[in-house]
C-alpha cells in the first residue's frame, strides 16, 4: 500500500531527486496521418466502406462532448492494480486543449477529405442534411502494474437526419493500446495512435451509413 501511494505521489507530483522543478510539457495528437484519396463516385450504393469514398449529402460534425472529468486538459490515468475508480492527473504533463476537442477536429478533418459537398462547422450557420454527434467517454492511461500501462480511448456516434430530426443510427467505438513506457509521454503517443484509429474507423462508418440512407431513400420511393 505504501509503495502504491509513494508512485501515484511521485506522477501526481512531477518531482526531480534534486528538487528542481519540471516545467509543464504540453501536448496534443500530432500531425494528423496522410489522407489517401477516392475516385469512388457518390452515386455506388453498393461500394465497400473500405473504399471511404465521397459521402452522400452534407454533414454537421458536432462539436464532441465529454463528461465533466474529461472536459479539461488533464492526461488522466487510473492505477488498476489498485482502484480504478480513482482518477489522477500528471502534474507536469498536460493537453493543449480537451481531448474532446482534438477528436472533433480529426473527424472533422476526415469527413471533409471525402465529402463532395463539404464538411459544415457548428459556427458556420448553413444547413446540412445530417448531424453528426460524438461523445467521447474514456480517454485515459490505466497502470496495471507500476511499470506497465494501456490506453483506452472509447466514443459513441449518433447520425442524425436533420430535417426529421430522427436518429437514423448510433455506434459505439472503443480502441485500447499497450503505452511503450509507464508515463506521461507513453500516454500520449498511445492515445494519439488509438485515436487516430478510430477516428478513421468513424469516417468509414457514416460514409457508410449515409450510403445505406440514400439507398433506403431511393428503395421508398
Amino acid at each position: 500500500m505504501i509503495k502504491i501511494l509513494i508512485f501515484a505521489a511521485m506522477l501526481l507530483a512531477g518531482c526531480t531527486s534534486s528538487g528542481t522543478k519540471v516545467p509543464v510539457a504540453v501536448y496534443d495528437l500530432g500531425l494528423p496521418p496522410p489522407q489517401s484519396s477516392s475516385a469512388l463516385s457518390a452515386d455506388t450504393p453498393d461500394a465497400p466502406a473500405s473504399a471511404a469514398g465521397l459521402l452522400v449529402g452534407s454533414v454537421l460534425v458536432a462539436e464532441a462532448a465529454s463528461p465533466l472529468w474529461l472536459d479539461n486538459q488533464g492526461i488522466h490515468y487510473r492505477l488498476g492494480y489498485h482502484d480504478t475508480t480513482r482518477l489522477y492527473a500528471y502534474a507536469n504533463s498536460r493537453w493543449a486543449a480537451a481531448p474532446a476537442t482534438f477528436i472533433s477536429r480529426r473527424i472533422k478533418g476526415l469527413i471533409a477529405s471525402r465529402s463532395g459537398t463539404g464538411v459544415i462547422g457548428s459556427q458556420d450557420g448553413v444547413p446540412a442534411d445530417y448531424v453528426l454527434r460524438i461523445d467521447l467517454e474514456e480517454f485515459s492511461q490505466v497502470f496495471d502494474a507500476p511499470d506497465r500501462s494501456r490506453v483506452i480511448v472509447r466514443l459513441r456516434t449518433s447520425l442524425i437526419d436533420r430535417r426529421t430530426r430522427s436518429m437514423l443510427f448510433q455506434q459505439p467505438f472503443e480502441g485500447e493500446q499497450a503505452a511503450s513506457t509507464a508515463d506521461a509521454p507513453g500516454a500520449v503517443h498511445a492515445l494519439a495512435a488509438v485515436s487516430d484509429r478510430l477516428t478513421g474507423q468513424v469516417a468509414d462508418w457514416v460514409a457508410r451509413k449515409l450510403i445505406d440512407e440514400q439507398t433506403r431513400k431511393k428503395t421508398d420511393q
